[in-house]
């Protein structure tokens, strides 16, 4: 898994955008930095969400904000290589029947327990249809279960600027209760009071919010590729021919990644 440079590019631009507003426009930036409101917003959040979800899966959605900065495991080229895989499977059940899949996908399905389980339904003598629900169940459970991850980084995002605006009230508090002994220490007190409600959206906008929004993104498109797959098992199981198989895998692509049996075997 390589690096998503766009990713660290963005994030990279977003706070030098921030940072460099901040110092262009004031000669006491110090003022925008402070460990209690850091605290209060993000200890705040963390707190919120580990009583609102289960530990397993806060853990998890905070070790996804990491992996975003990584290319995700599907890409373009990935998809159209599937029905190419799924039109060479054909031809090994034609000659060979079911059982001469097991043999030529051993290899294909390490590590890929979706396109095993795919695999051994088929070598197992399922029909088409009987394929087609048991592996739509599966791609929907898995992800229902992956995106678990998204609805707590949202939360976070929801939460975040709710305790940055407790921040600046408990703020407001501490700064009125002490206007009768110095008012000239009013407006340093309020600007520190809002600071707390800046990192809120700040982290809300910038970290959880495009963090939830990427790993949707990413496991839409697992979710595809894994219908992608079952469709092309699925015409295993019924006997379709390679051809026909790869007009049907073709339909779900877009046409400037379409396979193309005659030119694969030109090569």
């Amino acid at each position: 898994m390589g690096v998503s440079f766009s990713t660290i590019v963005a994030l990279m631009i977003a706070f030098s955008m921030f940072v460099g507003s901040i110092l262009w426009e004031t000669d006491n930036p110090i003022i925008f930095f402070s460990i209690t409101s850091f605290v209060m917003v993000v200890g705040g959040t963390m707190v919120a969400t580990f009583v609102a979800y289960e530990p397993r899966y806060v853990i998890l959605s905070l070790k996804l904000i990491g992996r975003i900065l990584f290319t995700p495991k599907v890409g373009r080229d990935i998809l159209k290589a599937e029905v190419g895989r799924m039109i060479r499977w054909a031809y090994v059940v034609q000659k060979g029947g079911p059982p001469a899949l097991e043999v030529e996908a051993a290899k294909a399905v390490k590590g890929d327990k979706f396109m095993h389980f795919g695999i051994e339904m088929v070598v197992s003598g399922y029909t088409g249809d009987e394929v087609r629900d048991i592996m739509t169940n599966l791609i929907e459970t898995t992800f229902g279960r992956n995106t678990v991850q998204v609805h707590i980084l949202k939360y976070m995002a929801s939460t975040s600027p709710a305790f940055g605006m407790i921040g600046t009230l408990i703020g407001l508090v501490i700064m009125l209760d002490k206007m009768g002994e110095d008012p000239s220490a009013l407006g340093p007190g309020l600007a520190l009071a809002l600071i707390t409600t800046l990192y809120g959206v700040l982290f809300a906008r910038l970290v959880y919010i495009p963090a939830a929004n990427k790993i949707m993104q990413r496991e839409q498109i697992v979710r595809f590729r894994n219908y992608l797959v079952a469709e092309g098992l699925i015409l295993i199981a019924d006997r379709k021919s390679p051809r026909y198989i790869q007009d049907k895998m073709n339909s779900y692509l877009d046409p400037a990644i379409h396979f193309n049996i005659d030119k694969a075997r030109k090569k």
